[in-house]
């Protein structure tokens, strides 16, 4: 990716809102220039949407979790990520290395739903679990693209 693109990307990155203007103001070409980038950006995956971050506790979702999880009959088809797309409660399911198979990043509002997600987990996907709650998050929703900010 050319320099100019990761400059972009970095500052979408930041900011999805930013607008062509500030773009090309922060990269030093035209908003029509901008424009373009931004659509070959997405065209090519490189830039797949916009969120809008939200404050979890505020949604009432204040309990985050992990949850390890491992097949409890390792030769059935791994077809685990199917099995729990539709439940609402996992944020993002991640193929992994190591003892379990898959870790999950689940969100919910009380420890009884987190218990209750964990049954519905196990059944859904006949799989062994390991659970992590996370107990506060000092910072999240960094992109790699992006530098670090100091202290």
């Amino acid at each position: 990716m050319e320099a100019v693109d990761q400059q972009i990307v970095q500052h979408l990155t930041r900011d999805g809102r930013m607008s062509y203007t500030d773009l090309g103001k922060a990269t030093g070409l035209s908003t029509s220039a901008i424009h373009q980038r931004v659509r070959r950006l997405e065209e090519r995956g490189v830039i797949t949407g916009y969120h809008a971050r939200v404050d979890q506790a505020q949604a009432g979702l204040p309990m985050g979790a992990f949850i390890s999880i491992a097949p409890l009959d390792p030769t059935e088809p791994d077809d685990i990520p199917e099995r729990l797309r539709g439940i609402s409660a996992i944020e993002a399911c991640h193929s992994v290395a190591g003892d379990m198979s898959y870790v999950l990043q689940v969100r919910v509002a009380t420890p009884h739903a987190l218990e209750e997600l964990i049954a519905q987990i196990r059944a859904a996907a006949n799989v062994s679990t390991r659970t992590t709650v996370v107990l506060s998050t000092p910072w999240e929703g960094r992109s790699a693209l992006e530098p670090p900010q100091a202290g």
